[in-house]
């Protein structure tokens, strides 16, 4: 995520099975590599494991990303690295970008995505005292993350605390800091003010809905489509509005004829310029992504072209004159370690105190990633969307993305079949 690479010299395969071979379980080998201590010596600690992962071969429709099961000795992290078993991913907007050639941070194809997950440390390197085999750890990465064993530099894994699952810990690195950047770094939110929330129900609007409610008497305005109002109304969304069937500038000036203070803009386009003329004086317009741009599973360049040329364009007078400011924000771009230390820190600490809680909308094994990016992508999520890299039981059956989506509950009962340890992790996530 910042200008550090993360470690691809694993990410490709060494050996590939072809993808519409049942995968071998992800319990073999790997979690149980002899580490030469054992009678049979050398032999035994080159035996070779299986690895799953998840690659992107082109740019392109959904087909681009494919399950590949690489066969290879088990990697060695290096001085000042740890070796993680990753138990859950998170899934971005960003990954939708990248597939269709749209993420210019993304490696060239192959590579394997994803950029956040957690899991467990099974190998530190030399000189790594702050972390050790055993720890349960969020990771955040460039790419390379949708994979069962990643190594990565100790200074981007953080400790998780005893009570957040795995699944949580996927989903709170790139939204929630994301969300906190630019609501106190950036627009410095303080109390009573008001802000305007696009793709509320999504990973960035839920977690930028639950800071905002860690300052007292903040307003929040959240667009998003009227099946999903109940659910951000309950996560403090004090004035949800359909952007589907109405002009959100025009139900903005209904309640607040002066506008809001805050607008956090994930769209582009002509959806800035309106953002900006909703802001009050002295308020700020903070730019953070081009979801107008993605119309369908590949690259419209008639979609890039108007949102690029319905884009707000300013000078500086003007805004002088306005008394406004517009920014922008760019996760990916942000190369102070330091702040991403301090930001992660201050998060385990909000969730620790229970405010804070990433909302699980659905999780699919790797197998279904076409399927969880389809979800993603027609905006059907309520929360973060979850992939789980080991392989899918045989006997589980095919869950109803609709039903996920629109009862949280059943989907997460349904989930709990999957294995124990993710049983009283969610459990956790129906209060």
């Amino acid at each position: 995520m910042s200008g550090e690479e993360a470690p691809t010299q694993q990410q490709q395969p060494e050996q590939e099975k072809t993808p519409d071979e049942p995968p071998p379980s992800a319990d073999a080998a790997p979690a149980e590599a002899p580490q030469g201590d054992s009678g049979s010596g050398a032999a035994a600690e080159e035996k070779p494991l299986t690895c799953r992962a998840l690659v992107l071969i082109g740019h392109g429709g959904y087909d681009k990303v494919k399950l590949q099961v690489k066969t290879q000795s088990k990697p060695q992290p290096k001085a000042g690295e740890v070796l993680v078993r990753v138990k859950a991913c998170g899934l971005n907007f960003a990954e939708l970008l990248g597939r269709q050639g749209l993420y210019e941070l993304l490696p060239a194809p192959p590579v394997t995505m994803g950029m956040e997950g957690s899991g467990v440390i099974e190998a530190v390197g030399e000189d790594v005292k702050d972390r050790k085999v055993g720890d349960r750890v969020i990771v955040l990465s460039r790419s390379g993350m949708w994979q069962e064993l990643v190594v990565v530099p100790t200074n981007r894994t953080f400790v998780m605390p005893d009570e957040m699952s795995f699944e949580e810990g996927a989903a709170l690195p790139v939204n929630y800091m994301t969300a906190y950047m630019m609501l106190f770094e950036l627009a410095n939110l303080r109390p009573g003010k008001s802000v305007l929330i696009h793709m509320a129900a999504g990973g960035v609007g839920i977690a930028a809905t639950q800071l905002c409610q860690t300052v007292q008497d903040v307003t929040v305005f959240g667009t998003a489509s009227a099946s999903k109002h109940e659910t951000i109304a309950q996560g403090g969304v004090a004035h949800p509005i359909d952007y589907r069937t109405k002009d959100y500038v025009e139900e903005i000036r209904k309640i607040s004829p002066k506008g809001v203070d805050i607008v956090l803009d994930p769209l582009g386009g002509s959806d800035t310029q309106k953002g900006f003329s909703l802001l009050k004086p002295m308020g700020m317009l903070i730019v953070f992504g081009a979801a107008n741009c993605v119309t369908g599973q590949k690259k419209n360049l008639l979609a890039m072209a108007k949102t690029w040329y319905n884009q707000l364009s300013l000078n500086t007078m003007k805004l002088m004159q306005a008394n406004k400011a517009v920014c922008g924000f760019h996760l990916g771009y942000v190369t102070d370690e330091q702040l991403f230390s301090r930001t992660m820190m201050k998060l385990l600490e909000l969730y620790s105190q229970g405010k804070i809680k990433p909302h699980i909308d659905s999780r699919y094994h790797f197998e279904e990633v076409t399927e969880a990016m389809k979800r993603m992508h027609e905006r059907q999520n309520i929360g973060k969307v979850i992939l789980l890299p080991e392989p899918k039981k045989e006997e589980e059956k095919p869950k109803s993305n609709a039903e996920a989506g629109e009862n949280a509950e059943i989907n997460e009962a349904a989930v709990s079949e999957k294995k124990e340890e993710v049983t009283e992790e969610v459990k956790a996530e129906k209060d």
